[in-house]
């Protein structure tokens, strides 16, 4: 019975020579329902509704580019006997923490041109990135990547998910841990806490620095569970060393900020 089951097809449609991918539409949704979160909000704090609509157009580009590059750097013995594979992005492949240093460094000049506060852009951006990422992992599902070492089927019932999930994690004669699911299941409950900390009143980057925290912590645990990790070394998994310095750097900005005078203005004030 299960040699029968069939995974989800990636195609979402084909229009003659072109095809179009679940893996971008769902990247792509998770990126239009983020912008308008932030649209909406950043007109409560009294910027422009175009503000986020400018820095979008030239974030999310950046984003896929060094998400792509960052990807290909570390699994460089791949791709320099497969040239051809580089830009193919549809296929998977990208790494988030790649995309989230474009979009920061593309939110850091920005602002500067705008004249706009860099802790109040990211402050008001993070529930959107996290809502994002939170959608995007599906993307990976319908690509069944993502995922964790082996399991039983058993065990996907256990967890009462959809046979739809638990179709989808048998690849190749086994079922493996829907790691995808874990990560974006953190991610939205992450966005609810974020959103909730805006009626909170934290000193302005506070929010941001939440979210860094927030996202490392999660993404830390289910990095162990994954088999498709990249690798710093033979036993250092690039994303976990990544998270924990997140972390570190979060916690530091935190307390050098309060400390300073830095953090004197809060996220309700304009």
């Amino acid at each position: 019975m299960e040699q029968s089951i069939q995974p989800l097809d990636r195609v979402a449609l084909e229009l003659g020579p072109i095809t179009i991918y679940w893996y971008g539409l769902i990247i792509g949704l998770g990126a239009m329902l983020g912008l308008w979160l932030a649209v909406r909000e950043s007109e409560r704090r009294g910027l422009s509704k175009d503000t986020f609509v400018d820095v979008v157009m030239i974030a999310v580009p950046v984003a896929i580019l060094s998400a792509r590059l960052y990807y290909v750097a570390f699994e460089w013995d791949f791709y320099k006997d497969n040239p051809g594979k580089i830009l193919a992005v549809w296929e998977g492949g990208i790494a988030i923490h790649g995309a989230l240093i474009g979009s920061f460094l593309t939110g850091l000049i920005f602002s500067k041109k705008r004249g706009i506060s860099f802790w109040k852009l990211v402050d008001i951006a993070a529930p959107s990135i996290l809502l994002g990422q939170a959608i995007g992992r599906w993307g990976n599902f319908m690509n069944q990547e993502a995922h964790g070492g082996e399991v039983t089927r058993g065990f996907l019932e256990s967890l009462m998910l959809p046979d739809f999930i638990i179709n989808q994690m048998y690849i190749d004669g086994a079922y493996y841990h829907p790691t995808f699911l874990y990560e974006s299941l953190w991610n939205f409950l992450g966005v609810i806490v974020l959103l909730s900390l805006r009626r909170v009143n934290l000193h302005r980057g506070e929010l941001f620095l939440t979210y860094l925290i927030w996202y490392s912590v999660g993404r830390f645990f289910v990095e162990g569970l994954r088999t498709d990790s990249l690798m710093l070394t033979e036993s250092l998994r690039i994303a976990q060393v990544m998270s924990l310095l997140w972390i570190a750097v979060a916690v530091v900005l935190w307390v050098y900020r309060r400390k300073s005078g830095l953090a004197e203005k809060r996220y309700l004030e304009s």
